[in-house]
């Protein structure tokens, strides 16, 4: 029977994220990609290699929480510990496009049509 992260001990979340309960970067949001730069070194913390391990492809944070069985704010911690040292990179999805924020202004699709008509 699996534990959710209800049911872990603060003791243990205390000790995971080194005593900090702030610190994470507030840019890292629950759908901020992550992707690992590198695999897991020896000596590396379970949890940090753990999560180099899960984002060898795009991850978003509140996947990794998943997996991980964690708090989003004690993943938020630990992201932000390998950002620091160059382990893992993290970026926002791209938003859709929509009326207010196109792909491309009216101009530009302007000029690319006139463009287009004198070929």
């Amino acid at each position: 029977m699996s534990r959710s992260h209800r049911d872990e001990s603060p003791d243990r979340l205390h000790v995971i994220t080194g005593g900090r309960s702030r610190g994470a970067d507030d840019a890292l949001d629950a759908v901020t990609l992550v992707v690992a730069e590198n695999a897991p070194a020896p000596g590396l913390q379970s949890e940090h290699a753990a999560i180099l391990r899960l984002c060898r492809t795009p991850t978003a944070v509140v996947e990794v929480a998943a997996h991980l069985r964690l708090p989003v704010t004690v993943v938020r911690i630990l992201l932000t510990d390998l950002i620091d040292t160059g382990q893992v990179t993290a970026r926002h999805p791209a938003p859709a496009p929509s009326q207010s924020h196109p792909f491309a202004s009216p101009d530009v699709l302007e000029k690319v049509l006139v463009a287009l008509h004198n070929l």
